[in-house]
């Protein structure tokens, strides 16, 4: 009988406590509940959720808090890109100006039979930073390593190193900027596609044009060809360089011109290709299909054309 009269004490006494507790937290409730902007939770539900980081927040939920506050403008979420932008903007009650989707350019054009002065790199750690911390690796100390950091980070397997050189699938590519930000070179940026198919210079060499023949087959020599015939290239640090502020894709009378004039074809079209180009290279024979080597062992500086 004793022995019932404690079980009854103790589970009266669980029971007092479950009410107690439940009136305190209840009570906690009420007075530290934080009341959210009903904006933030519809920012939120419209970000793609993927918490990439190149918005320059931690994540979808920081950057949500910082649009809602004003911190923030609303289209700079790359992968979600315009359609993003102009959900966001409805939400925020303001006009979406001019957007366009950025996506990564490699600014290199040398595959491994291009370079100079290069020697395999043998050390423990096959890895573009640590290989860009030891001198002689190659002749060209701008060019891309081939390593693979930027495949490393890529979560949509949009990068890949093909005959020791990065290449971006454009198919695949969100451009989330992981591989511009994984590279130590910074031979990689985001450009702002304003259409399928973008001019770029694949080049980040700033040395004198002998300096560049003598350690890459196909770097930018700086003969200031492009900068004759159109006003978007400018030469900088014997670098030709593009400025995307003034390109448009509607007025490109010269762009075969320019691809043809560059002695060292370092101009030209990178992203995906329209049915008029296709249509054009139809009758052309394909060549064969180079599938990335993941383990080819082949200054943040300014955004480059």
């Amino acid at each position: 009988m004793f022995a019932w009269i404690l079980v009854l004490m103790a589970a009266g006494t669980m029971l007092l406590l479950a009410v107690v507790a439940g009136h305190a937290l209840g009570w906690a409730n009420r007075v530290f509940h934080v009341v959210t902007d009903p904006k933030y939770d519809a920012v939120l539900a419209a970000l793609p959720g993927i918490n990439c980081g190149a918005c320059g927040c931690a994540g979808c939920a920081d950057y949500a808090a910082a649009v809602v506050a004003g911190k923030m403008p609303v289209a700079k979420c790359l992968p979600g890109g315009v359609s993003c932008a102009k959900e966001l903007a409805k939400i925020m009650g303001i006009e979406l100006g001019q957007t366009w989707p950025y996506r990564p350019v490699v600014h290199c054009g040398a595959r491994t039979s291009d370079r100079l002065k290069r020697h395999d790199y043998l050390a423990s750690e096959p890895t573009c930073g640590a290989a860009n911390l030891i001198s002689g690796i190659q002749g060209c100390t701008y060019g891309c390593l081939g390593l693979d950091d930027c495949v490393q980070v890529c979560n949509y397997d949009a990068i890949h190193i093909v005959d020791g050189l990065a290449t971006v699938d454009y198919d695949a590519c969100v451009g989330c900027a992981a591989c511009e930000r994984a590279c130590p070179r910074h031979i990689i940026s985001m450009v702002p596609f304003k259409s399928e198919r973008m001019l770029a210079v694949t080049c980040s060499n700033l040395d004198f044009g002998k300096d560049v023949r003598a350690v890459c087959k196909v770097g930018c020599i700086g003969c200031m060809a492009c900068s004759r015939i159109s006003e978007l290239f400018h030469m900088k640090d014997h670098l030709s360089r593009i400025d995307y502020d003034k390109y448009d894709p509607d007025k490109m009378e010269a762009a075969d011109l320019l691809i043809q004039k560059c002695p060292m074809k370092r101009i030209l079209f990178v992203g995906k290709p329209s049915a008029k180009d296709l249509q054009a290279v139809a009758a052309e024979e394909a060549p064969a299909i180079v599938k990335p080597d993941f383990k080819t062992t082949v200054d943040k500086t300014e955004w480059h054309g």
